[in-house]
């Protein structure tokens, strides 16, 4: 009995300790980095950013000749308008993404191809841009761009939930409240964007107004902030 119970005992002492968060963590680290997809996505947003101001050409000569250089240039104020609110709106989806990076260390085949079709959305809006340049008084062209930023928008908020749903691809385990608090953040131009196509069916002057105060807000310093700052 004695040699029994001394069995049992040194089996006990041999059987693995629950892992620790951080031992967890470690396990469920992927060999994929991030830098690639960071590295990537700062390319598709520099491409992209660039390629808004093609939109606008030089009057030609003879347009200047007819009507005037000031009047030639102020023919691409849609122009303008659409590039001035197409880069701050990047510039928002840039910023989305690059804070999400300060809590995601790995990424996997999941979140490789997320980040693709994140990339699919921006790389798009230079001719949704476009189209909203050239024809902004149809509620049309107002639904084609509208729907382009909800989409990259939408993809934004996958590619932080499929990271963040488990902390398995996180630098450490993220509190829920903080999880919800970038939700709400994310998901909020995405509404705000849906609102604008509904009111482009009522009034196109409107729903460009929307289209300018989205950004405008998201600029502005917020009390999410603090979550991206290293202490």
């Amino acid at each position: 009995i004695t040699g029994f119970l001394n069995r049992v005992k040194a089996e006990a002492m041999t059987q693995p300790t629950p892992p620790t968060e951080e031992v967890e963590l470690n396990r469920m680290s992927s060999s994929i980095t991030t830098s690639r997809i960071e590295t990537l996505t700062d390319g598709v947003f520099a491409i992209v950013m660039t390629l808004l101001v093609f939109d606008m050409h030089v009057p030609l000569q003879e347009q200047v000749e007819q009507i005037g250089l000031l009047n030639a240039l102020s023919q691409l104020a849609p122009n303008l308008l659409s590039y001035v609110i197409t880069f701050v709106i990047l510039g928002v989806f840039w910023v989305g993404h690059h804070n999400q990076f300060f809590y995601i260390r790995r990424a996997d085949r999941v979140l490789l191809w997320i980040n693709i079709f994140f990339n699919m959305a921006v790389a798009l809006l230079p001719f949704s841009a476009g189209i909203f340049s050239r024809y902004g008084q149809h509620p049309e062209a107002i639904i084609v761009y509208n729907l382009n930023l909800i989409l990259t928008g939408v993809m934004l908020f996958v590619h932080w939930w499929y990271a963040t749903r488990d902390s398995h691809l996180l630098s450490h385990i993220i509190e829920e409240h903080v999880r919800r608090i970038v939700y709400r953040r994310i998901l909020t131009p995405p509404l705000l964007y849906f609102i604008a196509i509904l009111v482009s069916l009522l009034n196109v002057e409107l729903s460009i107004i929307i289209d300018i105060l989205v950004p405008i807000v998201w600029v502005m310093p917020n009390r999410i902030d603090h979550l991206f700052k290293r202490g």
